[in-house]
């Protein structure tokens, strides 16, 4: 095996769970992420972008992230975003992402509100987390929330993410507030 073309930090091209399939991104998928969450103001409450203002905008979103799984051993710092797919359905329900930096992963995500307090998300994140960990790839992995995010912090407890303390000042959530950074909540899972 080339370490170089193939290092074991790098994550595969799909996870599977129970429910679930996590996969690479396809510009098809640009629509039911438009309709579904990206254009959404609540599912974008506490994100750190702003919800789309058109379908143009989420292929771009699109097009960058099947751009950063091609070049991702040739940047310094790839993200790799993963489509969350109903196994049973296709559905296309939400996106997770991983961005690598040394020995230690960050993973954030995505759900259409559809799809809310079914459990998937903590499905997805405990599929990252069991592969992050594992012992060819980090040894930690980590995710913020806004510190009023209470939906999301409780997905990454229930992963078996430990809260390790709240950062003041730390995140920009533009839908909330543009001209101040928001407290934000720090969780891990390491080895």
């Amino acid at each position: 095996m080339n370490l170089i073309e193939n290092p074991p930090n790098r994550p595969p091209p799909f996870l599977e769970t129970e429910r679930l399939l996590l996969r690479r991104p396809r510009i098809e998928d640009a629509e039911a992420i438009y309709q579904g969450w990206t254009a959404d103001p609540e599912v974008t409450r506490y994100m750190t972008w702003a919800p789309h203002q058109s379908l143009a905008e989420t292929c771009a979103f699109l097009q960058r992230s099947i751009e950063s799984w091609r070049a991702a051993g040739s940047r310094a710092t790839p993200e790799y975003v993963y489509i969350i797919e109903d196994r049973e359905t296709n559905a296309v329900m939400g996106t997770i992402g991983l961005r690598p930096e040394s020995m230690k992963a960050e993973l954030g995500y995505c759900l259409a509100r559809e799809y809310w307090n079914n459990g998937y998300m903590t499905e997805a994140v405990k599929a990252i987390i069991n592969w992050g960990l594992r012992p060819a790839a980090y040894q930690r992995v980590q995710a913020f929330c806004d510190a009023e995010n209470i939906g999301s912090a409780r997905v990454m407890e229930k992963s078996g993410m430990s809260y390790e303390g709240t950062l003041k000042s730390y995140l920009h959530s533009p839908n909330i507030e543009r001209k101040r950074l928001r407290d934000a909540k720090l969780f891990a899972a390491t080895k």
